[in-house]
């Protein structure tokens, strides 16, 4: 009988990501060509990407990735869409046929708009009414996942290795300023289509390398300002914390670093009066929020990104800069095989996020 150490990788899964700060776009055949090099940290039990900017011409609009089970799953979802926005544009999602990936659902892509009445009626801003049409879709119609819905970027993932999803999806008929990647190695949770990473909502978007030992207290704490974790994997939660404290509470991403992450007691202690009473009233006022266990987490946004480690750095991360282009990754090689050349290379510290945006200096 195998061991333990035989036949899972502690440090597995990886995540890179591809940040242009001039707005240059990036064919998403490289980001596929940087996480295939990490093929190891995988399993061919998830991968995934989310690409920002790739849609030009509907960039006012929210496109719609959703996987169906079947055809009838399709037609009340279209019911409920036709009754709630006004449907621009709707095809299948483009795929090639790979032998490795199996068993897909029914893909399909929307360009929509909420319909005004609506809006007015709800006396919801237009993300807020947004994102509750959603979250319905994905909790009351039986067989269909929203798994993109934000302006101007879409997340593509599945059941597979992430070169051969990227093949499947045909990544290299994309460009964007923008582009993360993930390939899954589970270890607690099951691989399907709905578990593969990234984990998106509106705009959002995270990919995750560890384990949430944290997750049920962050579960029932998010679920109280109306989430729901129903896709059987710890790292969904991070993504609606995130969303909750950026969009909801208003926080910067500096913020909910300092909140999901949260500095030790002892450290901020050492800190000035100034900048301790802060980051208490964060880890005080937030709490629940605190996501303990081996974390390194890519989140996408529009106009930027953020890395993360947790508070001990116990799983690898490393950022590169060449020119005007960030590069993030478990691993360096997987940077240096489509950028051999950089600039600057180092490892964040545990619990320091780096963030860019466009038109703007990294921030560590």
């Amino acid at each position: 009988m195998k061991k333990e150490g035989e036949v899972r990788i502690p440090s597995g899964c990886a995540i890179c990501g591809i940040f242009s700060r001039d707005g240059s776009p990036v064919n998403g055949g490289t980001i596929a060509k940087s996480i295939a090099l990490m093929h190891n940290r995988s399993n061919g039990l998830g991968g995934g990407f989310a690409g920002y900017g790739i849609y030009p011409a509907y960039k006012d609009y929210y496109a719609l990735h959703i996987f169906y089970d079947n055809l009838k799953a399709r037609e009340e979802t279209e019911r409920f869409l036709d009754s709630h926005f006004d449907i621009i544009n709707l095809s299948k999602i483009p795929t090639k046929q790979v032998e490795s990936i199996t068993d897909a659902p029914l893909i399909w892509r929307y360009f929509v708009s909420p319909l005004v009445h609506k809006i007015q009626d709800s006396q919801l801003e237009e993300n807020e009414y947004t994102a509750r049409c959603m979250i319905r879709i994905n909790n009351s119609i039986d067989g269909a996942y929203v798994f993109s819905c934000g302006k101007n970027m879409g997340v593509f993932k599945a059941v597979g290795y992430p070169e051969d999803v990227a093949e499947f999806y045909r990544l290299e008929d994309y460009e964007g300023y923008a582009w993360t990647a993930h390939g899954r190695y589970p270890t607690n949770t099951p691989g399907w289509w709905g578990g593969a990473h990234p984990f998106a909502l509106l705009d959002l978007s995270v990919v995750h390398n560890g384990e949430i030992s944290s997750y049920d207290a962050n579960r029932r704490a998010v679920e109280m300002y109306d989430y729901t974790c129903n896709l059987l994997t710890d790292t969904e939660v991070i993504t609606y914390i995130l969303d909750y404290l950026i969009r909801k509470e208003g926080l910067t991403l500096e913020e909910s670093a300092n909140v999901i992450a949260a500095p030790f007691w002892s450290t901020i202690a050492m800190k000035d009066q100034e900048e301790a009473t802060r980051l208490a009233y964060l880890r005080k006022m937030y709490s629940s929020f605190l996501i303990t266990g081996p974390f390194s987490i890519l989140v996408g946004f529009t106009g930027g990104m953020m890395a993360l480690n947790d508070r001990l750095k116990l799983r690898s991360l490393v950022v590169a800069e060449k020119g005007e282009t960030t590069y993030f990754s478990s691993e360096e090689a997987a940077i240096r095989a489509i950028e051999p050349d950089l600039d600057r290379v180092w490892s964040p510290a545990g619990g320091k996020p780096v963030i860019v945006r466009l038109n703007k200096e990294a921030i560590v």
